[in-house]
């Protein structure tokens, strides 16, 4: 054969934003071998006629760093065409970690990303300590679709300071110590390292992140070894007021670009119904860090937000909260009864803050767990208060008390429409699908599919080329994957193949496939005929092959 694989007939957006054209691709090994009107016979071949091929998508911002050890397809990611995502963001991970800190770390994962304890102790391997021995292991078990490792710097933290590091900056010697782990697993191809100084990310037992207590020495310090590396970025977490750049926050990016002298991005950039021109607003005054390399985040669609206040992730912000997290039911239910603590909180809503803004429209009742409590379903907090005859605060805790905290409610506030400047902007980076994390709440790894489907198909927002370009080459290059995000012999055999008609999302469901049967939302995609992984077909028409031909990326060439 002249060729392991020939696309045939494709129309071909190569992910440069040059215009569309008709042609073949031939791959062979892990590589495109050629593109144009190609001879010969591949070992397989796939007749794309009518169907768009594109470079694989690069998620930049997903929190696969546990799924990893038991869904090496990474599920949702890999069926919406994405074959590369970056892991490890926002300063939480688990690794590196000793045996004895195994339970601190999951649960640091527990209390920021969402995932339940039971699943993750059941479903993270531990077949490792270093970081360099976790990046070994993923390859070693096999991966469906590419993994790019950011170091958390909270585990790094908690590796030299132990429980100290949720309560203090380190000293001279200890950050020379969390340095040289750093700048070890930056030799042994780390992407970079990730932190934040986010209200929302607490830890073990309700305290900040340790992240969060490294000083500006500290970081200083650790984006030294980027420069002395020259490879690699920085990624951090803000948004201390729904996606406006403090003051404070912009001195941040600012060290972090000078020490470092390499790309650093930060999360996230979110449209705010209070006030609409606030991004534009931000991106005017961060454009002095953009031309040095900083580039913030953004989503590219609103997701239903569930929850339940058994895990009241969303209310992490706020100070009054803090006390009702790691407790148990009964203790929960005594604290949300607190006329006290209704008080301040419903002070406390009259600030904004990235998941819940206040507006209780925006809230309603997804499920009950008590039959007599069914009448509520399917209503808005409003409409559940008229009925009880109580103000919406009281209405929302006492409906979640007498479910015995496990009313599921939805939030959904409608930013969409707000979305579109941000999305055509080359200032910001498409992404944050969050893939892996909150998983009871939404799922948000279906990004790809919906910004073709919704935003350039249904809405005309942008060009096929242009969107194709913002969610392959433009991560690609951010975090050096110089052979990722482009269709051109030589590159990567990373490929999706859809039809553009019908490419979008399906969902969420619950699906019970979580490490113990536990649940999480996922999402189908709809319109994706393949996902090809270094030249080997991963999804054939929605249903994965028995192939694992993911591998962990490193800065470079892979």
């Amino acid at each position: 054969m002249d060729y392991d694989l020939i696309i045939r007939n494709a129309t071909i957006v190569d992910g440069t934003g040059a215009a569309r054209r008709e042609g073949d691709l031939a791959i062979s090994g892990d590589k495109i071998a050629a593109i144009g009107r190609i001879g010969g016979r591949g070992r397989e071949e796939i007749d794309a006629k009518g169907l768009i091929a594109t470079p694989g998508f690069v998620d930049p911002h997903t929190h696969y760093d546990a799924q990893i050890c038991w869904d090496p397809l990474l599920t949702c990611s890999s069926e919406h065409g994405i074959t590369s995502v970056v892991i490890g963001n926002c300063g939480v991970g688990i690794a590196p970690c000793r045996p004895q800190a195994r339970e601190i770390v999951t649960r640091d994962l527990v209390t920021v990303e969402g995932i339940p304890f039971d699943v993750l102790n059941r479903g993270i391997t531990w077949e490792w300590e270093s970081f360099p021995q976790y990046m070994d292991a993923a390859a070693k078990r096999g991966l469906g679709i590419n993994v790019g490792f950011l170091v958390a710097l909270t585990p790094l933290r908690h590796y030299v300071l132990g429980e100290e590091s949720s309560e203090r900056a380190a000293r001279p010697d200890e950050r020379e110590r969390i340095a040289a782990l750093l700048r070890e697993a930056v030799e042994a191809g780390a992407l970079g390292f990730s932190t934040t100084v986010f209200r929302q990310h607490l830890g073990y037992k309700g305290r900040p992140l340790a992240c969060r207590l490294a000083d500006h020495e500290e970081l200083a310090a650790y984006a030294n070894v980027l420069r002395q590396a020259d490879k690699g970025v920085v990624e951090i977490a803000l948004t201390q007021d729904l996606g406006l750049l403090s003051d404070q926050e912009y001195e941040l990016v600012d060290l972090l670009l000078e020490h470092s002298h390499r790309p650093v991005t930060w999360t996230a950039l979110l449209p705010r119904i209070t006030d609409l021109t606030a991004h534009e607003a931000t991106l005017r005054k961060a454009e002095p860090l953009i031309r040095r390399g900083g580039i913030p985040q953004i989503v590219s669609k609103g997701n239903k937000i569930l929850f339940a206040l058994r895990d009241p992730f969303v209310f992490a912000p706020r100070a009054e909260w803090k006390q009702v997290f790691h407790q148990s039911v009964e203790r929960q239910k005594q604290i949300l009864s607190d006329p006290q603590f209704r008080a301040t909180f419903a002070e406390g809503l009259k600030r904004p803050e990235v998941f819940f803004s206040g507006n209780w429209k925006a809230m309603s009742v997804a499920e009950v767990a008590d039959p007599k409590l069914r009448e509520f379903e399917g209503l808005g907090i409003p409409e559940v208060a008229q009925r009880m005859g109580k103000a919406p605060v009281d209405a929302f805790l006492d409906l979640a008390i007498a479910d015995n905290l496990e009313t599921r409610f939805c939030i959904f506030e409608d930013f969409e429409r707000y979305l579109a400047g941000l999305l055509t902007d080359e200032r910001t980076l498409v992404g944050l699908g969050d893939g892996g994390a909150h998983v009871d709440m939404f799922c948000g790894a279906a990004y790809s599919t919906y910004m073709v489907g919704h935003w350039v198909r249904d809405e005309k927002l942008m060009s096929l080329e242009r969107a194709i370009k913002r969610m392959t080459s433009e991560p690609a290059d951010f975090f050096g994957l110089k052979d990722r995000g482009r269709l051109a012999p030589g590159m990567a055999a990373d490929i999706a193949i859809f039809d553009y008609d019908t490419v979008g999302e399906k969902g969420p469901k619950a699906s019970f496939d979580l490490p113990g049967g536990g649940m999480r939302l996922t999402v189908a995609a709809t319109g994706v005929h393949y996902t090809i992984v270094n030249g080997q077909v991963l999804y054939d028409h929605g249903k994965p092959r028995q192939v694992l031909p993911g591998r962990v990326l490193h800065p470079g060439a892979n």
